[in-house]
C-alpha cells in the first residue's frame, strides 16, 4: 500500500467550514469551481490519500442550499474540443457530470452557453438539453470584455445576458474545461442579482496551486507542468503581500487579471461590502487544502512522480503532433526544478530494459517489432516492479499485466492462466479479419482470463487481483494501440509512455 499523506477528512471539515464562513457574508454566493469537479485523479496522485471524488463529498457536506450550473464555451462545442482523461467532448462530458451528478442527489439546474455567436453547433446542443428538459441560457460575447471596464459594469455588459433565477444560497458554477466563461457568467449574475436588491458575492474554489505553501514547493511545481502547453505558473501574489505582508502563491492569470477584477468590484458594490474586502487574487479563493496534509514528505515525492508522468504526456503529444517544442523545453526546467530526470521513473526505466532484452530473445518480438511494458504494484507495503515483453502470442502490455496478476495471486510464473485452445481461437479469428497482427493485446487477454476462469481457478485467482492494480504505475516503450491503453485506463492505471512508434521491421 502507497504512503498516505493527506488526510481527506480533516481537509473536508477546515474546507466546508471556510466555504460556509464566506457564503455567511452575502444573500447568495457564486462558487467558481476550478478543475474536475467529479475523478479529481491530478489531486489525487499529488495528494497521496486525497479521494477522486473529495469534491463530491464536499458539496454534499455544504447541505441542500446548493446548486450547480454548468458554463461551456460555443468556441469549444463548435471545435468538439475534447478532455484529456475520459475522451469525451466538451458537451458529452457536461452531460454524463449532469446524469452523475443527478444519481448522488446533485442537481444541475442550468447549462449556460457562453461566447455565442450564432453557431448552430451550440444551438443543437441547446436542443439536446431541453429535451432532457435542462433549463439552457445563451449568452454573448462582451466586446472588449475585460478591456472596457465602463462598458463591462453595465447594462450593455454583465446586464445584458438573460438573468438566471436561482433558488439557492450556494451556487456552484462548473465546467468540463478552462475559457468556459464561469467568471464572467457569475459576475454577470452578481451584478444582476445586486440590481433585484439580492446582496450576492463571488469566490473561487481552486484546489492547486496550494496558496499558503511556496512557490517552489513541489506540489505547486506539479501544478505548473499539469498546465505547461498553455505556458502558466505560479508566482508571489503582489497584491496579497502588499496588503497583509505576507507571501502566498498564486496563478499567474489570477495576478495578472486582479488590476481589472479590482476595478470591476470598485464600480459593482459600494463601499463597505464584503466584496469590498478582496485585496488579492488569495481573498477570492477559499483553498484550505494545506490543512489536509499530514505528511509533506510523502507529498513532496508524489508531485515529483507527477511532474514525470506529465513530462511523458508531453512527450507523447508532441510526437502525435498535439503540442509544441516550447512545452517541452518548458518541461524540461520544471524538472530541474523538482530535481527529475525522465530516467528517474522507474517503470520506464524496466521497460526500456525489457525491451533491450527482448531484442535477444529467441522468442520474443513480432514481426520485427520489440517493445517492453513496467508496472509497479505493491506487496506487502512494498513496490515491487514487473515486466513484459512482446512475443509472437502477446503484446508488452498483455504480459506484463498478466505478470502482474499472477505475481499477486501467487500462480507461479511458469504454470499458464490463459487456454491455449481460447488463445488460438482468437488468433484465428484475428486472422479471418485480415489483421497482420494476430498477437493478443490487453482487451483480449482480459476477455480470454474472464473465460479462463469458468475452469481454471488459477485464471480466477488472477482475474480478482485485477483491483489491486488501480492508482499502480504503468509504462510502455510504444505508443499503445487502443486495445491496450483504453482497458488499462480503465483499471485505473497512470500510465505514461516513451512515444515510440510501432513500426514492423520489413528487412
Amino acid at each position: 500500500m502507497k504512503k498516505i499523506g493527506f488526510d481527506t477528512q480533516k481537509y473536508l471539515d477546515a474546507q466546508v467550514k471556510r466555504i460556509i464562513e464566506r457564503v455567511a457574508l452575502f444573500d447568495k454566493l457564486y462558487l467558481e469551481f476550478g478543475g474536475k469537479l467529479r475523478f479529481d485523479n491530478h489531486a489525487s496522485r499529488v495528494l497521496p490519500g486525497f479521494q477522486v471524488d473529495t469534491k463530491i463529498k464536499m458539496l454534499k457536506k455544504l447541505g441542500d442550499d446548493l446548486e450547480i450550473i454548468h458554463c461551456i464555451s460555443a468556441k469549444d462545442i463548435d471545435r468538439r474540443k475534447v478532455r484529456r482523461d475520459f475522451g469525451l467532448t466538451y458537451e458529452d462530458q457536461i452531460l454524463k457530470d449532469i446524469n452523475d451528478l443527478g444519481e448522488l442527489g446533485l442537481a444541475v439546474s442550468a447549462v449556460i452557453i457562453n461566447r455565442f455567436n450564432g453557431e448552430q453547433s451550440a444551438l443543437k446542443f441547446k436542443q439536446r438539453l431541453e429535451n432532457r428538459s435542462i433549463r439552457v441560457f445563451i449568452a454573448y460575447e462582451i466586446p472588449n470584455y475585460l478591456e472596457d471596464i465602463d462598458l463591462v459594469v453595465s447594462d450593455e455588459g454583465y446586464g445584458k445576458p438573460e438573468w438566471v433565477p436561482t433558488e439557492k444560497k450556494i451556487i456552484v458554477v462548473t465546467a468540463p474545461g478552462p475559457n468556459s466563461g464561469k467568471m464572467s457568467f457569475a459576475m454577470s449574475q452578481v451584478y444582476q442579482d445586486r440590481k433585484r436588491g439580492i446582496m450576492s458575492g463571488f469566490a473561487k474554489f481552486e484546489t492547486f496551486p496550494i496558496w499558503d505553501l511556496p512557490v517552489e514547493h513541489p506540489v505547486n511545481i506539479a501544478y505548473e507542468a499539469a498546465t505547461a502547453d498553455l505556458g502558466d505558473y505560479n508566482c508571489i501574489d503582489p497584491w496579497h503581500l502588499k496588503a497583509y505582508g505576507e507571501e502566498s502563491t498564486n496563478y499567474n492569470r489570477d495576478v495578472e487579471n486582479f488590476v481589472i477584477m479590482e476595478r470591476i468590484i470598485e464600480r459593482m458594490v459600494p463601499d463597505g461590502d464584503p466584496m469590498t474586502e478582496i485585496k488579492s487574487p488569495t481573498d477570492m479563493g477559499v483553498n484550505m487544502a494545506n490543512q489536509g496534509i499530514i505528511d509533506d514528505d510523502v507529498i513532496q515525492v508524489a508531485s515529483r512522480q507527477e511532474v514525470l508522468r506529465r513530462y511523458y504526456q508531453y512527450k507523447r503529444e508532441y510526437v502525435e503532433g498535439n503540442t509544441t517544442f516550447d512545452t517541452m523545453e518548458r518541461m524540461e526546467k520544471i524538472m530541474e526544478r523538482v530535481g527529475v530526470k525522465p530516467e528517474d521513473r522507474d517503470v520506464a526505466t524496466a521497460a526500456n530494459k525489457a525491451m533491450e532484452i527482448s531484442k535477444e530473445a529467441e522468442d520474443k518480438g513480432s514481426n520485427g517489432l520489440y517493445s517492453g511494458a513496467a508496472i509497479e504494484i505493491w506487496m506487502n507495503n512494498k513496490p515491487v516492479i514487473v515486466t513484459g515483453k512482446r512475443s509472437p502470442i502477446l503484446h508488452s502490455e498483455s504480459a506484463a499485466l498478466l505478470n502482474a496478476v499472477k505475481f499477486l495471486s501467487g500462480v507461479p510464473d511458469e504454470i499458464d492462466v490463459l487456454s491455449p485452445i481460447i488463445i488460438e481461437s482468437i488468433r484465428k479469428l484475428k486472422i479471418s479479419m485480415g489483421l497482420s497482427d494476430v498477437s493478443l493485446d490487453v482487451r483480449e487477454v482480459l476477455d480470454a482470463l474472464a473465460v479462463s476462469a469458468v475452469f481454471n481457478p488459477n485464471a480466477a485467482e488472477c482475474l480478482d487481483e485485477l483491483p489491486a492494480l488501480k492508482n499502480c504505475e504503468w509504462h510502455s516503450t510504444h505508443i499503445m494501440d487502443p486495445g491496450c491503453e483504453q482497458p488499462l485506463k480503465e483499471l485505473g492505471l497512470n500510465i505514461t509512455t516513451d512515444a515510440i512508434i510501432p513500426r514492423v521491421n520489413s528487412t
